[in-house]
């Protein structure tokens, strides 16, 4: 049986890489970049005035001249003027710096009258003062984005200041998240007293969606052979990526596995050595078509999906793996079985400023009401069973 190390590291060599495709810059949010943007002009690409105000040289005003005529009025947007000695230019928050001027002098610092500006006795001016430097952000032909970024909000400021008007990003895989089992029940259709409500499908939707992976559709199938190869087949000609829960695990009507080989879909593995979760299943169908089998369990399907296909499509969109997470355990933890415990943690700060792991008991894996709140799970490794307090953990946000 695997290790989660191993089955982690398995899944994500047998990944494709999706292809690139080029949007619009206004469609790309969440979207994960396949290419450089690169800096179009100097940011800001003029000395920037920071105040409303007047503009003039420092050397005036540092051998004690304290009136200047106002030369002239200039706006953002407008072209720089040039300073003439022993003059001021009025002057406005966004406008390109007058050539000559190399001092702001803020309007609350000044009086007009009779078309000269007065520096308030008393006030220091300092050369360069409230002046944005040209190119003091970056300069032309830098890099502020690269590729295996994922777009966020902010980005798109980035991609229009430099020009762009679209990008080419990795192709949004499409999805099919399939839920089996007789007994489930979507919300909102009568239930039987020996039936449960269908949970685990638009969950699982959820947490790709939430991650950036928004083409998913639910199908929810029953355990029938016949009807579940027909279903399946169906999804692995339209898909690019199949996630399964349920019907995984060592029962009679856990059709899943063989259903999948019936299909051509190569087992890579079947189980690993964690709790919950253990009759995790991956494989390969044709057209390098991944495949993964949760098990039914609503904590196993959830924690499996965030372990294993949330890093799987990251790495088939050529997003490079995220920094490792560490946080400090709370509290105790015991784990008898020689197995990987994740276990569900809300995240607290303690007053040094520490990422403290508080455990949130759940009840069983079928406990998913427990999750809620929760900010994620900590990774408690094999071949221990005692985790105290102050123990460093390994933490995977939701």
């Amino acid at each position: 049986m695997l290790t989660t190390v191993e089955a982690l590291e398995t899944i994500l060599a047998a990944m494709p890489v999706l292809p690139a495709e080029v949007h619009g810059a206004s469609r790309v949010t969440g979207r994960i970049l396949r290419q450089p943007v690169i800096a179009e002009r100097d940011q800001p690409p003029f000395d920037r005035v920071m105040m409303d105000g007047i503009a003039a040289r420092h050397a005036e005003i540092a051998a004690g001249r304290r009136e200047f005529p106002l030369q002239a009025t200039q706006m953002a947007g407008q072209p720089a003027l040039i300073l003439e000695p022993g003059h001021c230019i009025e002057i406005m928050t966004g406008a390109a710096l007058p050539a000559g001027a190399d001092c702001i002098v803020p309007v609350e610092r000044i009086s007009v009258a009779g078309g000269v500006a007065t520096i308030e006795a008393g006030y220091e001016a300092t050369a360069r003062q409230f002046i944005h430097a040209r190119g003091s952000d970056y300069a032309q032909g830098d890099q502020l984005l690269g590729p295996g970024q994922r777009i966020a909000a902010l980005d798109i400021a980035v991609i229009a200041s430099a020009g762009l008007t679209e990008v080419s990003v990795s192709a949004s895989p499409s999805i099919r998240v399939i839920s089996t089992g007789d007994e489930l029940v979507p919300a909102g259709e009568p239930i039987e007293p020996h039936q449960v409500r269908l949970s685990n499908g638009p969950a699982i939707c959820a947490m790709l969606a939430a991650h950036g992976y928004g083409d998913s559709r639910h199908d929810h199938l029953v355990d029938e052979k016949a009807e579940l190869e027909r279903r399946i087949g169906k999804h692995l000609d339209e898909a690019d990526v199949l996630v399964l829960s349920g019907g995984v695990s060592m029962g009679k009507a856990d059709y899943v596995p063989e259903v999948l080989a019936t299909l051509g879909v190569e087992l890579v593995f079947h189980k690993v050595a964690q709790r919950p979760g253990k009759p995790m299943w991956f494989g390969m169908a044709p057209g390098d078509k991944a495949v993964f089998a949760l098990p039914g369990n609503p904590v196993s399907a959830l924690v499996c999906c965030r372990q294993y296909v949330v890093p799987a499509l990251d790495k088939a969109s050529m997003r490079p793996a995220p920094l490792p997470e560490f946080a400090t355990l709370a509290s105790d933890v015991a784990f008898e079985p020689d197995l990987t415990c994740f276990q569900p943690v809300r995240l607290v700060s303690s007053a040094g400023g520490q990422l403290l792991a508080l455990p949130v008991r759940t009840n069983t894996s079928g406990d998913f009401a427990a999750l809620s709140g929760t900010d994620g799970y900590v990774e408690l490794m094999q071949a221990q069973s005692h985790f105290p307090t102050g123990t460093p953990v390994f933490l995977r946000r939701w």
